[in-house]
């Protein structure tokens, strides 16, 4: 049976009573929203249930509503937020003492306050942690393999704090910490991910849901909602939560959206979802 494609949001969550949004992709594209997106997110706050951002951003997730309050999100569209730098942080923790060798840009540091944590050069670090290129505007993931060697042979773990490896900035593909994780694991080292589509940020998601509803929400009632295969709808797919594609030009998923081009698309990833859009649109 082909992938339904719905040109309207609201039938489908007729189905369900909370909701994890993914953010890059689906709500925005690094510098605009996405068409209808604040009143999707809105009628299903109002008519159904909760909302939750659920996010691959390797920052602590009160860095997040300032970022959606410029792009134009109004905050009445969700009620909390949860981000793979949450999920991050106990992985850590769990680390210190030892030094760490920090690779990715300034703009992540939020991601570190409040542990004591101390930084060194790779050559002298205890393990890794990864939040991205130094310049994802102008760096290639292939630029950073002969320091990743270095870490591998001194098999250091790295923890990556973004599993996405591409997002859509403003109609540009610009690589994430997961590049880099990928090119890690090839040369023998060791990740460890908290972020989509792993569990640890989904155990944070229900614990954000159960905050607003008062107490436990069937996994049959949440509806998971993003634009990448392999993060969003694998991540939903293993940890039990239904969920539809945003399969749209702003997306991961470029080019014409027809049920037999993501059928195929589906298939091959090894993952399944309800319904697609092109964009989430009530």
């Amino acid at each position: 049976m082909s992938l339904p494609l719905l040109e309207s949001f609201a039938p489908l969550a007729e189905n369900y009573d909370a909701l994890l949004c993914d953010a890059w992709g689906v709500i925005h594209n690094g510098v605009a929203l996405n068409p209808g997106i604040g009143e999707a997110l809105t009628q299903f706050r109002t008519t159904r249930g909760p909302v939750i951002i659920l996010t691959n951003a390797p920052r602590p997730s009160a860095i997040i509503p300032p970022q959606l309050d410029r792009l134009g999100l109004p905050r009445e569209a969700y009620d909390g937020v949860v981000t793979s730098g949450d999920a991050t942080r106990a992985s850590i923790a769990s680390f210190l003492p030892a030094p760490a060798f920090r690779l990715g840009p300034e703009k992540d540091d939020a991601l570190y306050e409040g542990l004591e944590i101390a930084f060194t050069e790779i050559e002298e670090a205890g393990f890794i942690v990864c939040t991205g290129l130094f310049d994802d505007q102008r760096d290639h993931p292939n630029d950073y393999r002969d320091l990743l060697k270095v870490g591998a042979d001194r098999k250091l773990p790295m923890v990556c704090a973004n599993p996405d490896i591409v997002v859509n900035w403003g109609g540009r593909m610009i690589y994430c910490a997961g590049a880099l994780a990928q090119i890690y694991e090839a040369l023998g080292g060791e990740v460890i991910l908290g972020g989509k589509p792993h569990r640890p940020i989904y155990d944070l998601a229900m614990k954000a849901v159960e905050k607003e509803t008062g107490g436990p929400v069937p996994l049959s009632r949440l509806l998971a909602v993003g634009d990448s295969l392999k993060t969003d709808i694998g991540g939903a797919n293993g940890y039990g939560i239904d969920a539809l594609l945003i399969a749209g030009a702003n997306g991961i998923q470029e080019g014409p959206v027809n049920s037999k081009t993501l059928d195929v698309l589906l298939a091959e990833s090894g993952v399944h979802a309800k319904a697609a859009m092109e964009t989430l649109i009530w």
